[in-house]
């Protein structure tokens, strides 16, 4: 089959939602609706709603002697602000909770630092970095050959090449799924599928990731099994993997250093986890290359290219992150 490739080279975005909490009186209170502390002097004011703190329509219920009527509940598009920044293709939902905690997240002028708070889609004014987050209309799900030499992630503070660099045309606000060192190529998955990112990125689901590693010397059988069983890095034990030598001849460099060629299928993604691994036997990896994601492979697509999913291939990968 042939599949349409771009060459080297995003941004939407989206809004979120809040239900509003009924007061011990039957009616909303404007700070309950906000999720500040009870009490916040300027709750109401942030709503437009009266100074009592009250919504108006409970206000005027009251002023006309009945009990307090509480405002329709749109809890039925309530949602976590970090899910809503997910689908919205800002960051993945582990990032997005790093911006919250960060205080780079404000609703309707108010920063939120509390995980687990609530916003409303259609009513709610979310803005991250001060840049107001919209519904995304286009799902864009991304496979791009990363070269060595860029860094995963939308921006760089030391100024480095991104793998956003090499999406010229794409302009949805997608971002990777997953991590690929620096110093390390292969395919690469973008998205703003906030809700797959997720899947693919959680250690429940297992996704398996294969890599195929050039590394320095011939490791010993044994301790290829002592890595495949899993070894403790940062305090804890590696998931077991598949660790095999691969079908390919070794190499010889041009100081007459041996390298071997080591394929490895994991299902967790820790930082820079393969190279670490290696080192930890004494055989530090040469060169490191991704060739496959769950489902997901492409021998054919070149270095620093990009190419959309086809239907069958998000199928499969829907069905591997249990997703209909």
């Amino acid at each position: 089959m042939n599949k349409k490739r771009q060459n080297p080279g995003g941004r939407s975005q989206e809004s979120g939602g809040r239900a509003r909490p009924q007061a011990s009186a039957g009616a909303p209170d404007a700070a309950a609706t906000l999720g500040w502390p009870a009490g916040a002097p300027d709750a109401a004011a942030a709503l437009g709603w009266p100074a009592g703190g009250q919504s108006p329509k409970a206000t005027a219920s009251a002023q006309r002697g009945g009990e307090p009527q509480a405002a329709p509940s749109s809890e039925g598009r309530e949602e976590r602000l970090q899910k809503i920044i997910s689908t919205a293709g800002v960051a993945s939902r582990r990032a997005a909770e790093a911006l919250i905690t960060q205080g780079r997240v404000e609703v309707n002028g108010k920063t939120v630092r509390t995980l687990g708070t609530k916003a409303d889609l259609e009513r709610d004014e979310i803005k991250v970095d001060g840049r107001r987050i919209k519904a995304q209309k286009r799902k864009r799900y991304i496979l791009l050959y990363k070269p060595r030499g860029y860094v995963t992630t939308r921006s760089d503070p030391q100024g480095r090449p991104t793998v956003m660099d090499l999406l010229k045309g794409v302009k949805e606000y997608v971002y990777p799924v997953g991590r690929l060192d620096y110093d390390s190529e292969g395919l690469l998955l973008l998205t703003n599928d906030g809700d797959l990112a997720a899947r693919l990125m959680h250690p429940s689901h297992e996704i398996e990731k294969v890599y195929e590693a050039r590394v320095r010397g011939v490791p010993a059988p044994e301790d290829l099994e002592r890595l495949a069983k899993g070894i403790v890095l940062d305090g804890r034990r590696t998931a077991p993997a598949t660790i095999r030598l691969a079908d390919r001849p070794a190499k010889v460099t041009a100081s007459g250093t041996g390298q071997t060629f080591v394929e490895v299928v994991l299902h967790e993604g820790r930082q820079r986890q393969v190279r670490r691994m290696f080192e930890s036997i004494g055989h530090p990896v040469a060169r490191l290359r991704r060739m496959r994601i769950g489902p997901i492979t492409d021998e054919q697509i070149p270095i620093g290219h990009w190419r959309e999913l086809d239907e069958q291939e998000l199928t499969r990968l829907r069905r591997a992150a249990k997703l209909r």
